[in-house]
């Protein structure tokens, strides 16, 4: 699910933690609620997990990491982030592009 305007996007996330290598990228449920794909290497202990995504969906997005908040999900692989200074079309272009 991909919700907003240029000024603020609301992203449905699906976390992989304790992967191989960090990457975002892809999607990941139905066709009406997809959810973009996150893998990180830290481990979903004590919040680490957490703060790599949203480190990882900044750099990926192009923003500050401070652009980059958790809505709801801290303790769940499926989150919903809210990112300030994008367009819905640059999530869009992630979850094609996997």
């Amino acid at each position: 699910m991909v919700a907003g305007s240029v000024a603020e996007v609301r992203i449905r996330v699906r976390v992989h933690p304790g992967a191989k290598r960090t990457e975002v990228g892809g999607r990941s449920g139905p066709d009406d609620a997809p959810a973009l794909v996150v893998r990180v290497v830290a481990r979903a202990i004590d919040g680490q997990a957490n703060a790599a995504v949203i480190e990882a969906l900044a750099e990926a997005l192009g923003v500050r990491r401070r652009a980059v908040r958790l809505v709801t999900g801290a303790s769940s692989r499926t989150k919903l982030v809210e990112v300030e200074g994008i367009s819905s079309e640059t999530v869009e272009a992630l979850m094609a592009g996997g």
